[in-house]
């Protein structure tokens, strides 16, 4: 398991931040869901900007998204939360397949900061342990991760491009 470099100085004061949490394998879901809002509060974000949405499946992670931007609160950054664990039938490429694609073309189409925290796992012990905000915190990371992409943004856009409701205008 790597260890991913933390950031000094990347603050959540003044953001507000959408998870989006599959509940299939909510048990893992929810420890991701938990260590992403925990780290949240550790940056600094206020609890009431924290906004979580639920869906049916990973499958449904990319459309939730994309109707959150578009017409939810407005948000400075959306992270996406769940767990597609590998079974005996293909359905394990299918949806894993289609819930990161899914989730790749919309960050491609947003102003708003998209961090993917879906885990893809042979196994229910594997899922566990990168869930477990103890050992992995795969929910916590991806929500660090979502903060210091917002941060970019908001830098980046200070040159003044204009966007309706965090969709890219031409």
């Amino acid at each position: 398991m790597g260890v991913q470099p933390s950031r000094q100085g990347v603050t959540g004061a003044n953001r507000r931040v959408a998870l989006v949490v599959s509940r299939f394998n909510e048990e893992i879901s929810r420890e991701l869901a938990a260590g992403a809002r925990e780290a949240l509060l550790d940056a600094g974000v206020d609890e009431k900007d924290i906004y979580e949405y639920e869906v049916p499946g990973a499958f449904e992670l990319a459309p939730a998204c994309r109707q959150v931007v578009a017409v939810g609160p407005e948000v400075d950054a959306v992270v996406a939360l769940g767990a597609v664990i590998r079974g005996e039938t293909p359905h394990f490429e299918f949806v894993a397949g289609v819930a990161a694609r899914g989730l790749q073309r919309l960050a491609g189409e947003i102003n708003v900061a998209l961090a993917f925290g879906v885990l893809t796992t042979d196994t229910l012990e594997q899922a566990q342990e990168r869930a477990d905000r103890r050992r992995g915190d795969k929910g916590g990371e991806a929500a660090r991760s979502a903060l210091e992409q917002a941060l970019l943004f908001e830098r980046l856009r200070e040159g003044g491009k204009p966007t309706v409701r965090g969709f890219r205008i031409s």
